[in-house]
């Protein structure tokens, strides 16, 4: 008879502890990502040129926030095209701002240096992970109500004519 309960408490506890593992895998999985149709988390960031950019409150403006590093191939190639963009449709109210997850100062310093973007840059080691970024670079194109209109989970050419006409679609 005891042997019994015994049983029983084990089958217990061993459901318990399943229980307790499917919700950790679960909680950890569905930790907060970002995707088109999502507000967008509020930030306030100070760039390298000392203006200050705020979500959601951005003057009427179409926001590409890019996420990147300089060790990063393909934010390296990208870093030209979205040049380009930055100087074509900001006249129009495309605003830029890419935001390095450098560690390395001096790597972050050197990659501007070397590639002088014609957009918004700052070093900034926590917002990314508002947005569930971790792999890079990683761009969301943001309304100007602070809502995430597209999000591109890769490198993109941005002179891509099919990445110029959503642009102007949404200007």
């Amino acid at each position: 008879m005891q042997k019994s309960k015994i049983d029983r408490l084990i089958r217990i506890a061993i459901c318990a502890l399943i229980v307790a593992l499917v919700y950790a895998i679960y909680s950890g999985i569905h930790e907060r990502i970002v995707m088109a149709g999502d507000s967008a988390p509020s930030f306030t960031i100070t760039t390298d040129n000392g203006s200050t950019v705020s979500l959601p409150k951005f003057n009427g403006k179409l926001l590409v926030l890019n996420f990147w590093a300089s060790w990063c191939p393909p934010c390296v190639e990208e870093t030209p095209s979205l040049s380009q963009l930055a100087s074509e449709f900001g006249p129009k109210g495309l605003v830029v701002l890419a935001l390095s997850v450098d560690h390395d100062v001096k790597a972050y310093n050197a990659f501007l240096q070397k590639f002088h973007p014609a957009f918004l840059t700052a070093r900034d080691l926590k917002l990314h992970e508002e947005y569930g970024t971790y792999m890079y670079p990683e761009t969301y194109i943001i309304s100007p109500d602070g809502r995430v209109l597209q999000k591109f989970a890769e490198g993109e050419d941005f002179n891509d004519p099919k990445m110029t006409q959503l642009i102007a679609s949404l200007l």
